[in-house]
């Protein structure tokens, strides 16, 4: 009996392993591809730029239906998620890349650096982060109600407070996902699990960004 519960423990950590192995190969090739599309997309206009945005959410949306069915699709749909949003975010990574190059690169700094100590964090805690997955979504909702207020209302330091509060709730956001790809155990969650960490990383990135350029749009 002990023998097998040995064995049934190591073979649910190498399960582990492999899947953290698997999901973090997928974010490095979803942001190698968001990478080769801000390149591609530095000089598109606005409307395709949102084209290109609303078709990265298409395939994440897709992505949703082919979990199941096919996980090669879902691969392929995580990769378009990558090319797409930087297609469409291209114009404006540009823009802050000529207006001061120094403050991408602190931002892409501060963002890895972010990603691996809440991750790291949400991924070794024994502590059920559930209750925090759940607030962060929520006032994920009220954050982009706040940003959306922003645009019509001008408010004292609002782009600050917003990319602040952003940060805080990435950081919950992030901690959960990462608890969650600890718990995970089939193969077939592993695109799934990659969007949404790539995701949190993606608007780190950019509330990073915000801050560090100093609010300027």
């Amino acid at each position: 009996m002990a023998d097998y519960s040995a064995t049934y423990a190591t073979a649910t950590q190498d399960q582990t392993r492999a899947l953290f192995s698997h999901v973090m190969l997928l974010v490095a090739a979803t942001t190698g591809f968001f990478a080769l599309g801000v390149y591609a997309g530095r000089d598109l206009s606005t409307g395709w730029s949102i084209a290109w945005f609303l078709a990265g959410f298409g395939c994440l949306i897709a992505m949703n239906f082919t979990r199941r069915s096919s996980g090669s699709a879902s691969v392929i749909l995580l990769m378009g998620v990558g090319l797409f949003l930087g297609l469409g975010l291209g114009p404006m990574v540009a823009y802050y890349s000529s207006a001061s190059p120094k403050v991408v690169w602190q931002a892409a700094g501060a963002t890895a650096l972010f990603m691996l100590g809440f991750g790291a964090y949400g991924y070794a805690t024994r502590r059920d982060l559930s209750a925090i997955g759940r607030v962060s979504f929520f006032a994920l909702v009220a954050l982009i109600v706040f940003g959306i207020i922003l645009i019509f209302v001008r408010i004292p330091a609002g782009d600050l407070i917003y990319s602040v509060l952003g940060l805080v709730v990435f950081a919950g956001l992030t901690l959960y996902d990462f608890q969650r790809l600890r718990r995970s155990k089939g193969m077939a969650s592993a695109p799934l699990i990659a969007a949404s960490i790539f995701l949190d990383a993606l608007n780190v990135f950019l509330f990073f960004l915000r801050i560090f350029s100093g609010g300027r749009d």
